[in-house]
C-alpha cells in the first residue's frame, strides 16, 4: 500500500513516514499543498494523509480540487485544527477521516486499515487484464493466450491482489494481510512459495514473464515494455 504524507512540518511528516515505513507501507512525502496535488493526480498511491495548514495550497482547497476531478483517493487530515466545525468542513470537503494532533500513531494505524478495507471503485469489475493475461473474477480463472489456468483460490487471491496493483511493488507485509489475514510476519516462506506457484503457472510456459521480484520491497505485475 502506497501512502501520500502531505505535511509541511518536517518533524512530523518524518516522525508518521518512520511509523508507515516500520508497518511495511510505501511512503512519499510533500510539504507544499500544490505538490500533494500535482503527485495525487499524476502519480499511483493508496491514501493520503493530509494537514490542513500547508503552503502552497491548503489542505481543504487540496481535496476539494481533488474530488473536483473525480478522484476517489482516500484522505486522512492530520491536523492540530481541531473545532467540531473544522471537522465537519473537512468531511465534507471530501475528507474521508480526520484525526486530530497530538495523536497515537495506533490510531493512525487503525484508520488506514478501516480505509483499505473499503470497497475499491473497481469493485464491480469482472475482469482484469495485464498484456496477454486476464483474470476472470466471476469464472475464478486465468487466461492468457487463449489457455485457461486453473488457480488455487490462494493463488486467485495472490495474482488479483497483484493485478489490482499492476505496475506497482506489493509488499510482502501487504500481502499477509490481505491473503493470510496476518497483522505481522510468521516467518514462515508461504508468499515465496506461492509466487513460486504464480510463476510456473503464469509466467514459464509462455515467453514473457509478467511477474516480478523487486528485491527488499515486494512482487509486482507488469506488462513488458
Amino acid at each position: 500500500m502506497k501512502i501520500l504524507v502531505a505535511e509541511d512540518d518536517e518533524t512530523m511528516a518524518g516522525y508518521v513516514r518512520k511509523g508507515l515505513l516500520e508497518q511495511g507501507f510505501s511512503v512519499d512525502w510533500v510539504s507544499d499543498g500544490r505538490e500533494a496535488l500535482t503527485y495525487c493526480l499524476y502519480n499511483t498511491c493508496d491514501l493520503a494523509i493530509v494537514d490542513r495548514m500547508m503552503p502552497g495550497l491548503d489542505g481543504l482547497s487540496l481535496v476539494k480540487a481533488l474530488r473536483a476531478s473525480n478522484s476517489s483517493l482516500p484522505v486522512i487530515f492530520l491536523t492540530a485544527v481541531s473545532d467540531i466545525e473544522d471537522k465537519v468542513e473537512g468531511l465534507m470537503a471530501g475528507g474521508d477521516d480526520y484525526i486530530v494532533k497530538p495523536f497515537h500513531f495506533s490510531e493512525l494505524l487503525a484508520r488506514i486499515h478501516a480505509l483499505s478495507r473499503r470497497p475499491k471503485e473497481n469493485s464491480h469489475k469482472t475482469e482484469l487484464t495485464c498484456h496477454d493475461l486476464k483474470l476472470d473474477l466471476l469464472k475464478r480463472v486465468a487466461i492468457r493466450q487463449g489457455q485457461v489456468i486453473d488457480l488455487q483460490n490462494k493463488e486467485f487471491a495472490l495474482l488479483e491482489l497483484l493485478m489490482e496493483a499492476e505496475g506497482r511493488v506489493v509488499s510482502r507485509t501487504m500481502i499477509l494481510e490481505r491473503i493470510w489475514d496476518f497483522s505481522f510476519d510468521p516467518g514462515t516462506t508461504v508468499v515465496e512459495t506461492h509466487i513460486s506457484k504464480l510463476r510456473q503457472k503464469i509466467d514459464k510456459p509462455f515467453d514473457t514473464a509478467l511477474i516480478q521480484t523487486v528485491r527488499n520491497m515486494g512482487y509486482r505485475i507488469r506488462a513488458p515494455h
